[in-house]
């Protein structure tokens, strides 16, 4: 059946001399793979349409497996991000953790509006690290793998002051801590950023000043979070750790 959906190119894959398969994130069949015939060739119309981060309206041929664009219309080509390798290593960290973690044909039309939300973000200003982890943490979610942020994993507590544990799969209360001697203590103010952080939605912040003490304690309870039960080795990621240590 050919369909008009909107989406959003997360990656793209050569396929023989001419042709490619392009993963699309879309609000309404969720992500789908999809070849684009003679996409490789330079004067194709196909060419512009099928790059990374593009958001486009596509004609396709929508099959159970591998199904067929037949055309498309880029509505929006997120150009500042491609231009700019910080930019471009943000944008490709998380579509490429958006393929890792969802399913073929599972729609979720929240995430697919908070993908759009921060790649516009990531494209529009200077500071991404913020939306890059609300984003993130989101994910986790739909992965099935998010640590508890609003109370204590254990006993149900909300009272503050938490540390953070990998092992436990979340907050701590100070009764509690105990649990785990490697936890993380954390200033309430961090406890809730990660809590509002895992709710809010990006389109919700205009400006948001983190100190950059707290940034990296922050990053690094998700980058070691990630770690522990993400389960896909993401090549992004490295590369966008590479980009931080020559930062």
């Amino acid at each position: 059946m050919l369909e008009k959906i909107d989406g959003i190119v997360i990656k793209t894959q050569d396929y023989g001399e001419t042709h490619k398969i392009v993963t699309l994130f879309t609000k309404k069949l969720g992500k789908i793979s999809a070849i684009a015939r003679g996409a490789k060739k330079p004067k194709s119309r196909m060419a512009a349409v099928t790059q990374p981060f593009i958001y486009g309206e596509f004609f396709i041929y929508v099959n159970t497996g591998l199904s067929t664009i037949q055309q498309g219309e880029m509505i929006n080509s997120f150009r500042f991000i491609r231009e700019d390798i910080i930019k471009t290593a943000y944008a490709a960290y998380i579509t490429e953790l958006t393929d890792k973690l969802f399913d073929t044909h599972a729609p979720d039309a929240y995430i697919y509006d908070q993908l759009f939300q921060t790649l516009t973000w990531i494209a529009e200003k200077e500071d991404a690290e913020i939306p890059l982890m609300m984003y993130e943490l989101k994910l986790f979610k739909k992965g099935g793998f998010a640590p508890v942020v609003d109370h204590c994993v254990n006993c149900g507590n909300k009272d503050s002051p938490f540390v953070f544990s990998v092992s436990e799969g979340g907050l701590l209360c100070n009764s509690c801590k105990y649990m785990d001697e490697r936890a993380t203590t954390l200033l309430n103010s961090i406890a809730n950023l990660l809590r509002v952080f895992s709710v809010v939605g990006v389109e919700q912040i205009g400006t948001i000043s983190v100190k950059e003490e707290n940034r990296k304690v922050l990053r690094h309870i998700l980058d070691t979070y990630y770690d522990q039960y993400g389960g896909y080795f993401l090549k992004s990621k490295k590369f966008l750790n590479q980009l931080d240590k020559l930062s």
